[in-house]
């Protein structure tokens, strides 16, 4: 074979392999840039922050999150509109930082910050001995009773009246606390913040001079029981739950037998009626 044709042939046997390679290298990055997930820098936690805690920039870390991020996350170039802002919600080290889980901006930090729009925190004191209040946390559901006796009661065998005020009230804080304890311990505290609408903190301020006492209630249970309420003569009544009614002692007076006696006094006669020993006449 000629050498001249034998170089032709190999020189575009040469370009022929680089033009394909270049071309399946071309198309392997553009299927692979087609299917790589779209990423976005958001703002993160960069430790554990606890309820009612201010953001400053050493709290704050920037993560990436392939695909959507979720929604009300704060872009990196948003950075700024998260520091100086209150947390309502703990938050764990790595985790995006939600809008909602914080309070608006120029709220502070703190027990008010937590307080949604519409709501009142009312401070509810508890007794010592009531041992249900230590072990309240922020975040728990309690039902709140009352005792006492009510105004213009004129019936002294009702005695002491119990009834549930307020049923399933979300606990804002216990003590000077507003965050839960790291070992989970319970601790006595006399005064309880509860997240109660206007005119629940009013029942609550008349309630205050009365017994209150605090139930705990499974924070899954929502529902609103139709409870009447009940009187300390109730605990003593029947099955049927009325006041069972008071014994009286009656005397019964055995019949006596009565005599006539007939008395003639001249002209006249008239009867005269006596009773038996132990009767009356």
């Amino acid at each position: 074979m000629n050498r001249r044709l034998l170089t032709i042939l190999l020189v575009a046997f040469g370009i022929a392999t680089l033009c394909t390679f270049l071309v399946a290298r071309l198309i392997r990055n553009q299927a692979t840039a087609n299917h790589a997930p779209v990423t976005t820098r958001v703002i993160a936690a960069s430790s554990d922050i606890k309820l009612g805690m201010v953001l400053t920039a050493d709290n704050l870390t920037t993560i990436e999150i392939a695909g959507t991020p979720p929604q009300g996350a704060i872009l990196e170039k948003d950075k700024s509109k998260a520091i100086g802002r209150g947390v309502v919600s703990d938050l764990f080290s790595g985790e995006p930082i939600i809008e909602n889980r914080l309070a608006a901006a120029g709220s502070g930090g703190g027990l008010a910050a937590t307080i949604p729009p519409g709501m009142r925190a009312c401070a509810v004191k508890v007794d010592e001995v009531v041992n249900v209040s230590g072990f309240v946390t922020p975040g728990m559901r309690v039902d709140v009773l009352i005792s006492g006796t009510p105004p213009g009661t004129q019936d002294p065998t009702v005695g002491t009246v119990s009834r549930t005020l307020l049923q399933n009230i979300q606990v804002l804080s216990a003590g000077t606390d507003i965050q839960k304890d790291s070992e989970g311990k319970p601790k006595q505290v006399q005064v309880v913040n509860l997240l109660v609408t206007p005119e629940q903190a009013e029942s609550l301020s008349l309630a205050s001079n009365l017994k209150i006492q605090l139930v705990l209630r499974n924070p899954l249970d929502t529902k609103i029981a139709n409870v009447p309420g009940t009187a300390t003569s109730n605990l003593f009544a029947g099955t049927n739950g009325a006041p069972a009614a008071p014994h009286r002692a009656v005397a019964r007076r055995k019949a006596s037998q009565v005599f006539v006696v007939e008395v003639f006094n001249g002209s006249k006669q008239s009867d005269e009626k006596f009773a038996s020993p132990g009767g009356r006449q």
